[in-house]
């Protein structure tokens, strides 16, 4: 739960520049692209798209795809998956996600993306909890 605070402080501190509907569009293309890939099980093009601390801690690609299969079943499998509320600040940024699971439960997933070196743009992380959970 700290880490959903910290987080959603992250979201609501930043700042939407000149330029950001670009990044934004940006994201929710790689967000999108993950979250096909995990549609089609192609563990090597999801991770892919994760941040190289996120590597660091999942060495292998099939290691990556089952904790997400596991551990975020609603972004793995779902029935819906919109877009909701982003910002942008300093090559960071957060990305709200509506999503309905198989089961047709509601979550929301708060993903962060960042700018890599390479001008790629990489996810860094996601938070999940069922919609209407309270941080």
């Amino acid at each position: 739960m700290r880490i959903f605070a910290l987080l959603v402080a992250f979201l609501i501190g930043l700042s939407a520049p000149a330029g950001a509907a670009d990044d934004v569009a940006t994201a929710q293309g790689v967000i999108r692209s993950q979250a096909e890939a995990f549609g089609r099980d192609d563990a090597a093009a999801a991770y892919g798209y994760a941040a190289p601390a996120i590597q660091s801690m999942f060495p292998q690609a099939d290691i990556f795809l089952s904790m997400v299969r596991n551990s975020y079943a609603p972004v793995y499998r779902h029935k819906t998956f919109e877009f909701g509320e982003a910002q942008v600040s300093d090559g960071k940024i957060a990305q709200r996600v509506h999503i309905v699971d198989a089961d047709g439960v509601p979550w929301e997933a708060l993903y962060t993306l960042e700018l890599e070196p390479d001008g790629s743009v990489r996810i860094s992380g996601c938070v999940l909890l069922k919609a209407g959970q309270a941080v």
